[in-house]
Formats: C-alpha cells, sequence, structure tokens
C-alpha cells in the first residue's frame, strides 16, 4: 500500500511577495523557487526541503478564483501558537475562531486575497 504526503498547494495571490514574507516568518520556512509560471504569471515557492506552498500571481489575480472552489482552508502546524498569532497580527491579519480540541489548539485568518487558514499547535 502506497504512503503519500501533500507536496505542495498552489494558491493564486495577489502579491506573492508579501505571502512569502508572511509564511517564512509564521511557519519558519524559507524561499525554495521562484520564476515565472509554467502558464504565465509568477509563482514563489516558500516551505521546507519536502513540501511548499506555491504562492502564484498572474494579470488575471484580481479576486475571481473559481478554479479553487471549494477550498475550506490551508492548515499549517507550528509549535508556538502565540508567537504565531502575533506574527498573524503584525502582518495585519485578523485571527478568529481560537478553539482547543483534540489534538490541538487552533485559530483561523484570511489572508489579503479571502484564503482561510488554520494554524494548529500540538504543543
Amino acid at each position: 500500500m502506497p504512503i503519500g504526503q501533500i507536496e505542495h498547494a498552489n494558491l493564486t495571490v495577489t502579491d506573492p511577495e508579501r505571502s512569502a514574507q508572511l509564511f517564512t516568518q509564521l511557519c519558519g520556512w524559507h524561499e525554495r523557487w521562484r520564476g515565472p509560471s509554467q502558464i504565465r504569471g509568477w509563482t514563489i515557492h516558500v516551505g521546507s526541503e519536502t513540501s511548499y506552498l506555491a504562492l502564484y500571481t498572474s494579470d488575471d489575480a484580481n479576486g475571481d478564483y473559481t478554479k479553487g472552489q471549494p477550498l475550506n482552508h490551508v492548515g499549517l502546524l507550528v509549535d508556538d501558537l502565540p508567537a504565531a498569532e502575533d506574527i498573524v497580527r503584525s502582518a495585519g491579519l485578523k485571527p478568529f475562531g481560537h478553539d482547543d480540541y483534540e489534538p490541538g489548539k487552533r485559530f483561523y485568518f484570511y489572508d489579503w486575497d479571502g484564503i482561510e487558514f488554520e494554524v494548529v499547535s500540538y504543543a
């Protein structure tokens, strides 16, 4: 039986530089690659050695992302939830939905493009 894992998620954003800065600070990731996308536009990959977010933009990145429906949210695992929340707030974003249930504590936020993220800690 094969064993899989998520290798990357490709998200359309209006400002990949701004999004890359947030995720490198929030998750301790690094920039893996940047350059032109295969289908016009520009992409920055941020993540670890084994997984990443591809932050894509183009002239069409205006908030009408019908390709991505129905994405509920992207979950991010951190080791320090209060520090993560401080980073989200300092980026001008608003955490909400704070909760504590098995297997960990969490909060949510929407980025500048309306993409919902769940930030969870099992610590």
